[in-house]
């Protein structure tokens, strides 16, 4: 057995997979076993799962192998699911075995939040993973072909109900209308009888970003033929559809999908480790509360951003950046050196409106928006393939096509 301290890595997002690639880059062979645990042989793009679940990408697309990207010579990789955290006794249980660890990396990603609303979890669609994703489609193409076949003459069916307007929820409208041209030719359908909705709780869609582009966004969208129903509470789920508002009205849908919110992986709570608002809040550095030698990063996580009194962003960019700290902190505790404190640079965020159009806040809040803004949505997602597979990967998985 060997003597050298091992470092556990659950969970291969864009958290786990960028600290493991920076733990090989920054300890020697001789330093430290690594070993990754994944459910998957594979590690899919988040961040792309909108457009999976939408058709408008293949699944493949979205998945990388992991032993394309890790150095399997310098990684143990086991794929296995998490089923417990010991964190007292320093061991994680799998379905297939355990391990024992010097040092932890939680980065098990999300569970969808359902905020307590009746029927979400039992009747609602959710873009989670890639399985669910590429469900999500197959099931509103089988509601098209169901009506065109005469099986089901009720044009409810070809209703597609998306409840939440934040980031993946308005991502996600968006390539869901970019798609029904395409299904309504395939499957001579009018376009007039298909609707596409959105329900939103809150006064707004895509809380955080400037006025002005929410503004553009919207408009853009409902001239694309999205219906928006902001400042409406969803009191209800049902296999069908949604009951909305204090009259509880009935928006009936052949294809109802929830991206209202998300929380930490069950395991992390069921561990012991003190949860706000579904998730850990980290220390700092990266690391839980009570335990010197555990770290939890991502979606499993919030970090304080003292200056501003308020979390930091939990996105794919905090994510990565989270990895690049949380290497460096295990190299210095490796070496008795002091940790440094995770400190987020915000580049901006875009979000996509479909082939050619996004909006964006970039570098000192400058506005983009359009195909400008699609083109940096295009950099962003290159950028992320180059840092975990080089150019290589991004020939083979990017979006060379901006426009």
């Amino acid at each position: 057995m060997s003597s050298k301290p091992r470092i556990l890595v659950l969970g291969a997002g864009y958290a786990g997979m960028m600290t493991t690639k920076r733990l090989t880059q920054q300890l020697k062979p001789e330093e430290a076993d690594i070993i990754l645990v994944n459910k998957h042989n594979y590690h899919y793009q988040t961040t792309w799962l909108h457009e999976v679940a939408a058709g408008t990408i293949d699944p493949n697309r979205a998945r990388i192998m992991i032993s394309d990207v890790i150095d399997t010579k310098r990684v143990q990789i086991v794929y296995d699911s998490v089923t417990e955290i010991k964190p007292q006794e320093q061991r994680v249980m799998m379905e297939n075995g355990e391990l024992g660890y010097d040092y932890l990396v939680i980065s098990l990603g999300f569970e969808t939040a359902t905020f307590g609303i009746p029927g979400i979890a039992e009747h609602a669609w959710t873009i989670e993973n890639i399985e669910n994703s590429k469900a999500i489609y197959e099931h509103m193409e089988s509601q098209f072909i169901r009506y065109a076949s005469g099986e089901d003459d009720d044009e409810k069916l070809l209703n597609i109900l998306i409840g939440g307007s934040g980031f993946t929820g308005i991502e996600f409208v968006a390539e869901v209308i970019e798609k029904v041209p395409e299904l309504c030719r395939k499957y001579e359908i009018s376009e007039e009888k298909v609707r596409v909705l959105n329900v939103e709780a809150a006064p707004t869609i895509l809380p955080g970003f400037d006025e002005e582009l929410v503004e553009y966004a919207k408009s853009r969208l409902e001239n694309r033929g999205v219906e928006f129903r902001i400042g409406t509470k969803i009191q209800e789920c049902t296999p069908d559809s949604f009951i909305v508002g204090e009259d509880k009205e009935e928006i009936k849908a052949g294809t109802v999908v929830w991206t209202g919110g998300v929380q930490a992986n069950s395991i992390v709570g069921e561990a012991g480790f003190e949860l706000t608002k579904g998730k850990v809040n980290a220390r700092e550095d990266l690391r839980a509360p009570g335990f010197d030698n555990v770290f939890v990063i991502g979606d499993c996580s919030w970090v304080w951003d003292y200056e501003n009194d308020k979390p930091y962003p939990v996105n794919a960019q905090s994510a990565i950046q989270e990895a690049g700290t949380c290497a460096s902190n295990l190299k210095a505790l490796l070496h008795g050196e002091n940790t440094s404190r995770f400190v987020f640079d915000n580049k901006g965020v875009v979000a996509s409106l479909g082939k050619g159009d996004a909006i964006g806040n970039i570098l000192d809040d400058k506005k983009l928006y359009g195909k400008t803004a699609r083109a940096m949505k295009n950099v962003i997602d290159n950028r992320y393939l180059f840092l975990v597979g080089g150019p290589k990967l991004i020939l083979k998985k990017g979006k060379v096509r901006f426009f």
